[in-house]
């Protein structure tokens, strides 16, 4: 098992194909974007299978969430998930997408044994998504989440993150939306993550707010069942059966049950999504260190990890990497 000393097992392995996207959020990265790792640096299919294969059959991992950047980006991405999808025992799968290019790799992934899809959209108005992704593609988003639900990539789930000055007023109208397609929708509170370091939490739209904008057209009650370890806090809308989720890792940290990790990449293992350091395994794997050396060195790489992310610490210090380079 990847154990921490306070007793959190590390079950959700989240894998970072690539640091590269085809949008420029505001809110994760600069206009003219990011340098870009060197191909050389960045794993290969083989390595990141390998990688994948260690944590599930050696270390307890039941599920695996690819990012990036933009996973879809990535050549090659159907045959990681196929050869994921063949391992025993097999873990769910799911990939964090913007959803560009998705309406023509939906039913191929799906095929290869993707369970189902995460997609960033933030507003339903394309104005509003010009303004916040700086490209004209909020048509093509919708295009993909469509593809993903006829492809079986279900329950299609959207995340979504209020920015003032932008789209702060639009919660209701993105859950009506989601609830009319039946989409599973969560709203993110934003995070210390942009490449800028501009991030503060007096601009950021807390959880308390986002709920107080919905409650003003819907009636949310608390969801029955226990949340675990998954990040949003459910709530019913209108009485059901439709749900809606508010992740709130800034305001409502839920750090004491936490169970993922992360594997940039660059191969680089990240117990925290807020760390500071990082445990290279790339240079072990291409200098011939076996499976059980990996594993070891993953375990040990866990074993550091913090009892929470800190954003409340007067010694808080936003991570070097922004969210497109450590892959959510």
């Amino acid at each position: 098992m990847l154990l921490d000393r306070y007793g959190r097992a590390a079950t959700d392995l989240r894998v970072s194909l690539t640091d590269r996207c085809n949008l420029r959020c505001s809110y994760c990265m600069p206009a003219e974007g990011l340098d870009w790792l060197p191909t050389p640096e960045v794993l290969t299919d083989d390595e990141v299978v390998r990688l994948i294969d260690i944590a599930v059959t050696h270390l307890g991992v039941s599920e695996v969430r690819f990012t990036g950047g933009e996973p879809l980006i990535r050549r090659g991405f159907a045959d990681i998930v196929a050869r994921t999808a063949r391992l025993r025992p097999r873990p769910q799968m799911a990939v964090t997408t913007n959803g560009l290019g998705l309406d023509k790799v939906a039913g191929a992934l799906a095929a290869a044994g993707l369970d189902r899809v995460n997609v960033s959209l933030d507003t339903i108005r394309p104005d509003t998504f010009m303004a916040i992704t700086r490209r004209d593609r909020f048509h093509d988003v919708v295009k993909g989440l469509a593809a993903a639900a006829d492809a079986g990539l279900t329950p299609v789930k959207i995340n979504a993150v209020l920015l003032r000055g932008h789209n702060e007023d639009q919660a209701p109208e993105l859950l009506r939306w989601c609830i009319e397609r039946g989409y599973d929708l969560r709203f993110i509170e934003q995070m210390p993550l942009d490449a800028q370091h501009s991030w503060s939490r007096e601009q950021m739209i807390t959880a308390d707010e986002i709920l107080a904008s919905l409650r003003s057209e819907f009636d949310l009650s608390d969801h029955p069942d226990d949340r675990g370890s998954a990040p949003a806090e459910l709530f019913v809308v209108d009485g059901g059966p439709s749900t809606v989720g508010v992740i709130a890792s800034v305001t409502r940290p839920f750090c004491g049950d936490c169970d993922r990790v992360r594997l940039t990449a660059d191969g680089q293992v990240r117990n925290c999504l807020f760390a500071r350091e990082e445990s290279d395994l790339r240079t072990a794997i291409r200098t011939g260190a076996s499976d059980s050396e990996l594993a070891d060195r993953w375990r040990i790489a866990m074993w550091s990890k913090r009892p929470g992310h800190g954003i409340d610490d007067e010694s808080f210090l936003q991570p070097v990497r922004s969210m497109s380079a450590i892959g959510g």
